[in-house]
């Protein structure tokens, strides 16, 4: 037996299927409301004079706690050896500490 699932996005302030999400930021705050095209069109309307005044940002997102970007690529053999010669504890296989990955970080 098959079964279908349908996901119906609907505007957060009055309910109206058909919504669309939309990211806004004020005072350093990011925002995100799903709405339809009439509240949709309120809003625009509202911030059209503060965005035309406005400068353009484009949103970053917060680096990894280790300070890299997930899935960024690392010379694992660099980092060792690195560790090595600041006098670190550091494997010679398998994982090395978020500690030292900072450290390295910081230098470089």
């Amino acid at each position: 037996m098959a079964s279908i699932v349908s996901v119906v996005v609907t505007d957060d302030i009055d309910g109206s299927e058909g919504a669309e999400t939309v990211l806004f930021g004020v005072d350093g705050v990011t925002y995100e409301i799903d709405l339809a095209e009439k509240n949709r069109a309120k809003l625009t309307e509202a911030m059209a004079p503060y965005v035309g005044a406005a400068r353009k940002v484009s949103l970053r997102r917060p680096r990894a706690a280790a300070g890299r970007q997930a899935g960024a690529r690392v010379d694992r053999a660099e980092i060792r050896a690195w560790a090595k010669e600041q006098g670190l504890k550091v494997s010679e296989r398998g994982r090395i500490s978020s500690e030292i990955m900072q450290q390295y970080e910081a230098s470089h």
